[in-house]
């Protein structure tokens, strides 16, 4: 149930790679401590293009997977582009896409990677270059699996792609509860967005957050979750700009698996951010949203 990346090709300088270890060392941890076995995880293949084009422009495509945009349309992608990036990005995609399929029968879904909420439907933006969460909740409609999703996107960053991708789909309902002066610095506008305060402790991050679920299930009711669950809300994230505790990251995956749980809704989730300068405490955060995940719904 859980799409692992074993071929992960690191499209960042050395020198900037450290955060990206977490998508080797996560699932290691996990098999380590008895949390998954080996038997849990999947290795997606790439995502139909059929799928890709469901969301994303046709012309930007062909010039992504051709290795055609500009320099400056690279920078601002976050990464300089080859047929590896492209490669990996794809599978990332087709990992949500099959882990949505997976939760389907099981309840439950996890990506070692993605979270890509960055994406728009003709350009890239923040290391994100399609949309995998977008993706995979196009597919669950095209294919008349759900009628109504839900996609709490929690990571500290809002979700900008993510939010004008589906603004004209009623059938999503998009929630981003991220840093008011986190980037990106030109938000878009999602269903219901919360721009917290610099430095927001657990206590009022909590409150606020379940105050928002309940508002939302008052009058929408999905079939299915999506889950952006970034730790770069952590006080130890050099990016960004909120003051949350490991304890208080652990409060926050409880309550979203408690929602999935009491609507008998199938889950995904997605790593996103987390940029701490310690890799244990960014692996420590993001292995504790598996455990709770595992714990609660099987």
């Amino acid at each position: 149930m859980i799409a692992f990346h074993p071929n992960y090709v690191h499209p960042l300088p050395e020198n900037h790679r450290f955060p990206m270890d977490k998508y080797d060392l996560l699932p290691k941890q996990l098999i380590h401590e008895g949390t998954a076995l080996l038997a849990d995880f999947f290795e997606p293949a790439p995502l139909l293009e059929s799928d890709l084009l469901a969301v994303h422009c046709s012309t930007y495509w062909n010039r992504l997977k051709n290795l055609e945009l500009t320099p400056r349309e690279q920078r601002v992608s976050g990464f300089m582009h080859s047929g590896e990036l492209i490669s990996r990005e794809i599978t990332i995609m087709e990992g949500t896409r099959r882990a949505a399929e997976i939760a389907l029968e099981t309840k439950l879904g996890f990506n070692i990677a993605g979270g890509t909420h960055h994406a728009f439907y003709d350009r890239g933006e923040g290391f994100c270059l399609l949309n995998d969460q977008v993706i995979a909740a196009k597919w669950l409609l095209n294919n008349d699996c759900v009628k109504k999703i839900l996609i709490v996107d929690l990571d500290v960053h809002q979700g900008n792609g993510t939010a004008s991708l589906l603004k004209d789909e009623e059938r999503v309902f998009t929630f981003s509860m991220h840093g008011k002066n986190n980037y990106p610095l030109q938000k878009e506008e999602s269903n219901l967005d919360l721009p917290l305060k610099d430095g927001i402790t657990d206590k009022e991050y909590i409150y606020l957050l379940e105050l928002q679920l309940e508002k939302i299930l008052l009058n929408f009711q999905p079939e299915f979750l999506f889950y952006q669950c970034g730790v770069d809300i952590l006080a130890t994230d050099k990016l960004g700009k909120l003051a949350i505790s490991k304890n208080g990251c652990h409060r926050r995956d409880e309550i979203v698996f408690q929602v999935a749980k009491e609507l008998a809704c199938p889950i995904v989730c997605c790593m996103g951010g987390g940029y701490s300068p310690q890799i244990n405490d960014i692996v420590e955060a993001h292995a504790n949203t598996f455990r709770i995940g595992l714990s609660m719904l099987n």
